[in-house]
C-alpha cells in the first residue's frame, strides 16, 4: 500500500493508485473496479492542502460507482513550492492548474477505464476557482461541483473598487490583468451552462458569500441568455457550520455537504453503485 494511504479507509486505500502524470502533475486515483470504464470526477483541493485531503468524499464516491482523479495543484503537496503558498502567488497556481487540466483528461483517456462521456470537474476554494474558470473555455465536462469558493476574483481582490466585502486577499497586491485572466466574471459570455452545484458557509471570513452570491446571480442571468435552465444551477449555504474560518470541510455539516454532493454527482454522471461485500 502506498505510504500516503495508510491513514485512508481501507475500502478506499484498496481501490486506489497514485500517478505523476507527464512526469510532472501528481495525481490520486480511485476507481470502483479497475476493469470497466467508470465516470470520473477530477477534483482540485484548495490553497495550502493536498490532494489526500478528505478522503471521506473519494470513498462516498466509490461507493456509488464514481472514479476520482484528484491532483496536486501547482506548487502544492508532492509539488511544494512555498513561493506558491501564500496568497500572492494564488494567481500563478489558478493560471498553472487550469492550463494542465487537459493533460489530465488526455491521460484519463490513455488509460481506458474512465467514461470521459461522464466526467464531472471540481474544487474547493482555489480549486472551485479553476474549475469555473475552465468551465468558461470549451471542455469535456457534464457537469461540476465547487464548495468554498468565488466566479468574482474582481470582488474578492479589489472590493474596495465593487463595494463587495473583502477577505483576507482584499490586502494582497495583485496584478489586476492577471485577476481579469483568471476570473469567471469577466469570462462569463464563454461559460457553457452545465449542471453545477455550489456549496458554501454564508460566514465563511476567507472567501465572503457575497462574492459568490452576486456570481451566481449574473450566471442565473447568463444561463436565461443561452436559453438554458437557471435551476441547473443549484446553490446550497449553510449560517454557520463551525469550521475553521467558517472556510474549509463545512464542520457539523460536513456530512451533509458531502452527501448533497455525491448526489448531485451521481443524478448527472449515472454511475453504477459499487457492490457492497
Amino acid at each position: 500500500m502506498d505510504d500516503r494511504f495508510t491513514r485512508f479507509p481501507a475500502a478506499l486505500a484498496s481501490h486506489a493508485r497514485t500517478v505523476r502524470i507527464d512526469g510532472v502533475i501528481p495525481a490520486l486515483l480511485a476507481h470502483p473496479d479497475w476493469k470497466t470504464p467508470a465516470p470520473v470526477v477530477v477534483w482540485m483541493h484548495g490553497r495550502t492542502a493536498s490532494k489526500e485531503l478528505d478522503p471521506g468524499r473519494y470513498l462516498r464516491w466509490l461507493r456509488a460507482g464514481l472514479a476520482t482523479c484528484a491532483i496536486d495543484l501547482p506548487g502544492h503537496g508532492e509539488r511544494f513550492d512555498a513561493s506558491l503558498q501564500d496568497n500572492a502567488g494564488t494567481m500563478r497556481v489558478l493560471a498553472r492548474a487550469r492550463g494542465e487540466i487537459d493533460r489530465v483528461v488526455d491521460h484519463l483517456r490513455s488509460l481506458g477505464f474512465f467514461d470521459l462521456s461522464r466526467m464531472g470537474l471540481g474544487g474547493m476554494s482555489a480549486g472551485g476557482m479553476v474549475t469555473l474558470r475552465r468551465l468558461c473555455d470549451p471542455h469535456p465536462f457534464v457537469c461540476a461541483a465547487v464548495e468554498g469558493t468565488t466566479g468574482w476574483l474582481g470582488g474578492l481582490y479589489f472590493p474596495h473598487e465593487s463595494g463587495a466585502a473583502g477577505g483576507p486577499r482584499a490586502a494582497v497586491i495583485a496584478d489586476r490583468q492577471s485577476v481579469r485572466d483568471q476570473d469567471p466574471w469577466e469570462h462569463l459570455d464563454t461559460f457553457a451552462p452545465v449542471p453545477l452545484l455550489v456549496l458554501n458557509s454564508e460566514a465563511d471570513q476567507i472567501v465572503p458569500y457575497e462574492g459568490v452570491r452576486r456570481f451566481l446571480y449574473a450566471l442565473r442571468r447568463h444561463y436565461q441568455g443561452r436559453g438554458a435552465d437557471a435551476a441547473l444551477i443549484e446553490a446550497v449555504t449553510w449560517k454557520h457550520t463551525g469550521a475553521p474560518q467558517e472556510h474549509a470541510g463545512f464542520g457539523n455539516a460536513s456530512n451533509e455537504a458531502k452527501n448533497i454532493q455525491t448526489e448531485f454527482l451521481t443524478r448527472w454522471l449515472r454511475p453504477t453503485p459499487l457492490a457492497r461485500t
